[in-house]
């Protein structure tokens, strides 16, 4: 069976502030002219359709649109990811089956397969690990006890149809891949990381949630998002895993997507990186500059524009100086987590750092918070 292995849409993500839904359509048109010329039996979408719980208007029709073309030609599976709202693309679900569309963001159903052809494809959505360790009497609420449960279920279910090959979705950090800095951080409650020995016997575990391109081995992958999302990613190659799933193996090669437009860091003293003809090759990309001169120099942007005009993020590092004391705030936190941000806060306002009371009570509310945005 040939199947297309997709990931992280994020439909109505813009890129700072920069619309990205046109660059998402053509995506669309790559995704369906691929499924066309390659005769994909089916679609896996591992999570993060959407950018968030509540996604706009436009988001929801080019999703619409984006299903109804590919269900022309092949089968879908697709499942939740930590920034889709389970409960609302789960909506309908029984009814899309029919035609052939498979949504599945419900984690009691992970044993429940899809058959296309002699696959069995199993959806395995983003668990918080807090919702389902009561469920499932979990002695650790860490993603790799729920995944490891989860993939429990679907062995027991897999051993009963041994003629078949065993296909996995699931939105994970499945360890071996490198995070970005666009992905959400999904540590609260526990550890994020799950070892890629937790899909030991599948035939194929398409993942979902990092945003590059990562074979963790040969059939555990990544596909990662089809567009750039953060200037970490500017080196990334964007795409797809077409897989052929053979008696013998697997085959596969890498469709790569358009690119709307490539992304470039420079840094570099102001007049320097005006002058420089070696940045020529830039002057149409998606910019992120760094300034390094001595002192900040006025209308910087406005200068940078005129001949860098897609310049969308501007630091300002000075040779010599204490960079932490000029960093945006943005970039003083971009790697740090929640629970990291919040303890800082109460080392600010209370003399001192946060007791372990204080981190227990925050992380609580920060599950809290999870578990709210999960059920939404």
């Amino acid at each position: 069976m040939r199947i297309l292995h997709t990931s992280d849409w994020h439909l109505g993500r813009s890129f700072h502030r920069e619309d990205l839904l046109a660059a998402q359509a053509a995506f669309v048109d790559h995704l369906v002219e691929t499924v066309k010329a390659e005769r994909v039996e089916c679609v896996l979408v591992s999570g993060d359709v959407y950018d968030r719980a509540l996604p706009a208007v436009d988001a929801v029709r080019l999703c619409d649109e984006t299903l109804r073309r590919i269900a022309e030609h092949a089968r879908v599976v697709l499942i939740a990811g930590n920034h889709d709202s389970a409960r609302r693309l789960g909506f309908g679900s029984a009814l899309m089956d029919a035609s052939g569309v498979h949504v599945r963001t419900d984690f009691a159903t992970v044993g429940e397969p899809v058959v296309v052809g002699d696959s069995a494809i199993y959806g395995v959505p983003y668990m918080e690990p807090e919702l389902v360790r009561h469920e499932w009497e979990l002695d650790d609420r860490s993603h790799a006890a729920a995944l490891q449960e989860a993939m429990r279920r679907v062995r027991a279910d897999a051993v009963r149809r041994p003629e078949m090959r065993t296909v996995v979705l699931a939105h994970a950090f499945v360890t071996g891949g490198e995070a970005s800095e666009s992905e959400r951080d999904i540590s609260v409650g526990g550890s994020a990381h799950v070892p890629a020995s937790v899909f030991d016997g599948v035939d194929y575990a398409a993942l979902g949630h990092l945003h590059g391109r990562w074979q963790i081995t040969d059939r555990v992958r990544y596909s990662g998002s089809p567009l750039a999302y953060s200037f970490s990613e500017e080196k990334h190659v964007k795409g797809s895993w077409l897989v052929d799933l053979r008696a013998d193996g697997i085959a596969s090669e890498f469709v790569e997507a358009p690119v709307p437009r490539r992304l470039a860091r420079v840094r570099g003293r102001l007049d320097d990186l005006l002058a420089d003809p070696a940045l020529d090759r830039c002057e149409d990309r998606w910019l992120q500059v760094t300034l390094t001169d001595a002192r900040r120099p006025s209308a910087a942007m406005e200068r940078l524009r005129r001949r860098f005009p897609h310049t969308l993020v501007l630091g300002f590092e000075p040779e010599g100086g204490a960079a932490d004391a000029v960093r945006t705030w943005s970039g003083r936190v971009r790697e740090r987590s929640p629970q990291d941000i919040a303890g800082d806060f109460v080392a600010e306002v209370a003399d001192g750092p946060a007791t372990g009371a204080e981190r227990a009570l925050l992380d609580e509310a920060f599950q809290a918070c999870r578990r709210k945005e999960a059920m939404a």
